[in-house]
């Protein structure tokens, strides 16, 4: 590890010597804000294919092994094999934390523990692979940062990654972990997971240990964590949560928050109609109920009225959801200046303009009405409580609003603001756990939905996330063959594919291997239901060393074409390559009982009879 990671030594990769600030105000409350110039940071969110490494997620990259995996007969430890990040807010013993901000890390030392989120994981077998990037202090919802640049979002380069914790979300989506960690305050892990596409889990306020994290607003932080596949999400979850925080019972009971629901662009066919049908498919879900959940709070948190903007007060819709967003961020106002103040008057941090913008409302803000802050708070777990009790689960959009174009010139306005937060006051106010499970897409920009079950149920949410999760992708990939039907020029599309499947074809043969699987990748963008041209993307990642990018192929391959010989036989090797023998040898074996006589397949049989033995 370089020494001037271990040794927090700010800085921003080499572009000191060129920077030019601009001063966007003085001394108020003692900050100075230093902005970049525009030119400079327009080539910082300029997305292009020869991008930073590993998607800019990663601000420090060091690993630390995990726990020795006990002899035998011990059960494998449940996180072997698996690798997850952090963002900069967790502390790494001997490593300083930044906090997205190099004048933080400047001016901390090393930290003397380890978080212990981290250190539980290690424990059951994670390795730790790096701090990933996030908005400076842990304010901001694009995910840019000024100093580290804006992590690329794999599900949309085009589009933020979201905030605060973007590179967590970024490193999982890009499948550069198997799964990582953040804290979440105002949607911090959340909107980050929909925007970038993967699944991601906010647990109940203090179920979880924040031990060695930084905070920006303690009474309002969680753990959560990202993930790309259920199964991840739900054994980090079996890891990090207590065992008395609830299971699954034989009935549950959604709710539908339709007035969020109709604030969407997205039709109903791509949200809510995915999630009934889904639903109906399995066992043990009463017929769902549908609600307002914004009169729900408005009539059952009676102190929530005193924050109500007078133009607010007669319109439906938006009113208790502008009313929580507003304590919620008074609530981290105040606790970002109890615990930091002194630390921003006496260094005067380079901030973004934006995140500058946050800071000094912090510091300027007063206690006058703490009390009743805290007081909504309580109102809102306990009828929140009262509606879901233990066998309830609320279904609401994860955000009312899509992510900013990366190349957007203009600042961030209040109503972006307020479209990020006006779903996100539910479970950070009340404390309650909150499941992203994405969607697809709806015009190019990503969709998700969000499940709420109440304070201290975590175990009992993720526990139905991971039963329902298959029947909803089926619905979701039902849906989009339905959206896809009706284009006038569908035939011309799949020709253009295929031509340019053959083009990846050329260029496979001529072990053009990334050319390949750009080419192929086209193919995919104009008929995603050909099974031929995920296994054929799979069979360059291979060439390439990508293992899990060719598995996740395979898999698609498969879903989409369940007697395709090649797709087993590659995901095999995949599986192979990373030491997952026993799941290589169904593989093999799956395609041999296709194809018996298959001489790859009975070559890959042998040799990993061998390698079990």
């Amino acid at each position: 590890m370089d020494s001037s990671a271990r040794s927090g030594a700010g800085g921003t990769g080499g572009y000191s010597s060129t920077r030019v600030w601009i001063v966007a105000g003085v001394a108020v409350a003692g900050v100075i804000v230093f902005v970049e110039a525009a030119r400079r940071s327009r080539r910082w969110l300029r997305y292009r294919s020869d991008g930073p490494p590993d998607s800019g997620a990663f601000c420090d990259r060091f690993e630390l092994a995990p726990a020795p995996q006990p002899p035998p007969p011990a059960a494998r430890q449940l996180l072997s094999g698996l690798t997850f990040a952090a963002s900069d807010n967790f502390e790494i013993e001997g490593y300083v934390a930044g906090f997205g901000n190099p004048d933080w890390k400047r001016t901390h030392k090393a930290a003397t523990r380890t978080a212990i989120a981290v250190t539980m994981l290690r424990k059951h077998g994670g390795t730790y692979v790096g701090s990933t990037v996030m908005d400076e202090l842990g304010f901001g919802f694009t995910g840019g940062n000024l100093h580290y640049g804006t992590p690329i979002n794999p599900a949309s380069p085009s589009l933020f990654p979201g905030g605060s914790c973007s590179g967590s979300a970024v490193a999982v989506a890009a499948q550069l972990v198997d799964f990582a960690l953040g804290t979440d305050t105002t949607g911090d892990v959340r909107i980050p997971a929909c925007f970038c596409g993967v699944l991601c889990f906010k647990s109940s306020h203090g179920v979880v240990s924040t031990l060695g994290t930084i905070p920006n607003s303690q009474s309002l932080e969680t753990i959560g964590w990202f993930a790309r596949d259920p199964g991840v999400l739900h054994r980090v979850g079996d890891v990090l949560l207590p065992a008395a925080t609830g299971g699954l019972t034989q009935t549950r009971q959604l709710f539908f928050a339709d007035d969020c629901f109709q604030l969407l662009k997205p039709p109903y066919k791509k949200t809510i109609n995915v999630i009934e049908n889904a639903i109906q498919t399995l066992p043990g879900y009463q017929p769902p109920k549908h609600i307002n959940v914004c009169q729900y709070i408005s009539s059952h948190v009676p102190s929530l009225k005193d924050f109500c903007e007078p133009t607010m007060k007669m319109l439906e819709g938006m009113s208790a959801f502008k009313a929580l967003s507003t304590v919620m961020l008074l609530l981290q106002r105040y606790e970002f200046k109890t615990y930091h103040e002194d630390w921003v008057n006496t260094v005067k941090p380079k901030l973004g303009l934006d995140i500058s913008t946050r800071v000094l409302q912090a510091v300027n803000s007063t206690s006058d009405n703490i009390k009743s802050l805290y007081i909504v708070r309580n109102e809102l777990r306990a009828a929140l409580k009262n509606l879901l009790k233990d066998t309830g689960i609320l279904v609401l959009p994860t955000t009312a609003g899509y992510p900013l174009k990366r190349k957007a010139k203009q600042r961030l306005s209040s109503g972006f603001e307020d479209r990020m937060c006006a779903f996100a006051g539910i479970a950070t106010l009340s404390g309650c756990c909150q499941a992203v499970i994405p969607l697809g897409s709806h015009n190019d920009h990503p969709i998700s939905v969000s499940f709420v079950a109440a304070h201290g149920l975590d175990k009992f949410l993720l526990r139905n996330i991971l039963y329902m999760y298959s029947s909803i992708k089926e619905q979701v990939v039902l849906v989009s063959k339905l959206v896809i039907a009706p284009v006038i020029n569908r035939e011309a599309d799949f020709g253009a594919a295929e031509l340019l499947k053959e083009k990846g074809n050329s260029a496979f043969k001529g072990r053009q291997w990334s050319k390949a699987v750009e080419f192929y990748s086209d193919s995919i963008k104009l008929n995603d239901t050909n099974a031929t041209y995920y296994c054929n993307r799979a069979a360059a990642y291979l060439e390439l060393g990508r293992y899990k990018q060719a598995e996740a192929d395979c898999d698609q391959a498969l879903l989409l074409d369940k007697k395709n010989v090649k797709a087993y036989l590659r995901r095999g090797i995949a599986r192979e390559a990373v030491l997952n023998h026993q799941e290589a040898l169904q593989d093999i074996r799956h395609a041999l009982a296709l194809e018996p006589q298959n001489k790859a397949g009975l070559l890959a049989e042998r040799r990993l009879q061998r390698k079990l033995r």
